[in-house]
């Protein structure tokens, strides 16, 4: 039996500077994990992309592979994006799919990959028309969506806590996600 197997996407808000944590915890959970970062996402880290890549054992991706390259990774059981901006959001509400990370999350979708989305925005970005819509879109196709109470609550600009991002909470639905296959 193989690993289980997780891509954990990041997106450009601050929790992701702490995404070691989360591919730790996945790790001792027992999840081989993948790297994908959002191409603002990946400028954040850049400078601890090799220490990304040896903790994961994979390359970090943040741009679709070029076209009859091989494929680097190990197929996923599940698809976790966190944290979650709102142009994340939206854009795989949409299906705008302008980068890998929302590109991927459009096909896991289409593919019936369990797939966990725990948005990071402060509570202004939160009122925005198009964000509760693109949460029921989601939830509509199937995709867990952690927002809210169980989730992730957003704070007043400029007041948010980064290093508490709830991570495990999206660990755990990614469990349950898995388990409910």
């Amino acid at each position: 039996m193989r690993n289980r197997v997780m891509y954990l996407f990041g997106c450009a808000s601050p929790p992701v500077v702490y995404i070691d944590r989360a591919i730790r915890d996945a790790q001792a959970r027992g999840w081989q994990v993948c790297l994908g970062l959002t191409p603002s996402a990946r400028e954040w880290l850049e400078d601890r992309l090799p220490e990304l890549e040896e903790l994961t054992g994979h390359p970090v991706r943040s741009a679709y592979r070029s076209y009859g390259r091989p494929e680097t990774w190990p197929r996923t059981d599940v698809v976790v994006v966190a944290p979650a901006t709102l142009h994340t959001v939206n854009a795989c509400a949409l299906g705008i799919t302008s980068t890998f990370v929302v590109g991927f999350t459009a096909e896991a979708m289409g593919k019936r990959i369990p797939l966990v989305v725990m948005p990071c925005l402060n509570s202004t970005y939160a009122r925005h028309p198009q964000f509760e819509r693109s949460l029921e879109v989601l939830r509509g196709e199937g995709v867990r969506v952690l927002y809210g109470p169980g989730g992730f609550v957003p704070n007043p600009p400029g007041q948010g806590r980064p290093e508490e991002y709830p991570w495990h909470l999206a660990l755990d639905a990614a469990h349950e996600a898995v388990e409910r296959r």
